[in-house]
């Protein structure tokens, strides 16, 4: 059952959730929002849409120094591409943003949800809803569909901006496209035109 973005979640007695998260410069200002809401947080790195395994890695490795300044646990889900480029298969010509990201979206949140279910943890939410290239209303959509999913628009009271400035402040590696390697290639086209233009 999904709860809404409010102010504050004072309803909620049991705090324990599980953070979905995509990489350590989105995770920065999702955790200290969660931290302010009261909640008792275990990190998931569950992102098999990444590639390849080496920017994986990366990215983990990354979201280890947040989780060390606030001294928080976190999980590691073992690298399985074949597993998500199964669950996007005949989606793969899709732009960005198109119906193979809802899909993504599907794949994440689902392995949040046993995860958390696994480690009998009440609630999960996801890091994904502060990229301003996200839609947080379809990400809302899938998210309802599961127990146990809290809504948070992490974009919103700047969030996007302050996790910025909060990877730079903690030397963040910060990646130049989403994950796969559909949006990478998407991403490498559309740098070198702006470097033709620029030429």
């Amino acid at each position: 059952m999904r709860k809404k973005d409010k102010k504050q979640f004072y309803y909620i007695k049991d705090k324990r959730l599980l953070l979905h998260v995509c990489c350590g410069p989105c995770s920065t200002t999702c955790i200290n929002r969660l931290i302010d809401e009261g909640f008792k947080i275990t990190l998931w790195f569950s992102d098999d849409n990444i590639y390849p395994e080496s920017e994986n890695l990366k990215r983990y490795e990354n979201l280890l120094i947040v989780a060390k300044e606030h001294n928080l646990e976190c999980l590691y889900k073992p690298y399985d591409h074949k597993s998500w480029l199964e669950a996007v298969k005949g989606y793969e010509n899709e732009k960005e943003g198109g119906a193979r990201c809802g899909l993504c979206f599907d794949y994440n949140l689902k392995t949040a949800e046993l995860k958390a279910k696994e480690l009998n943890i009440p609630y999960f939410a996801t890091t994904l809803t502060v990229s301003r290239y996200k839609n947080s209303k379809r990400l809302f959509e899938i998210g309802d569909k599961m127990d146990g999913f809290l809504e948070f628009d992490f974009k919103k009271r700047g969030g996007y901006d302050e996790s910025i400035r909060l990877s730079k402040e903690l030397g963040l590696y910060r990646q130049h496209y989403c994950g796969c390697e559909f949006s990478l290639a998407e991403s490498n086209a559309y740098i070198a035109k702006k470097n033709t233009e620029k030429s």
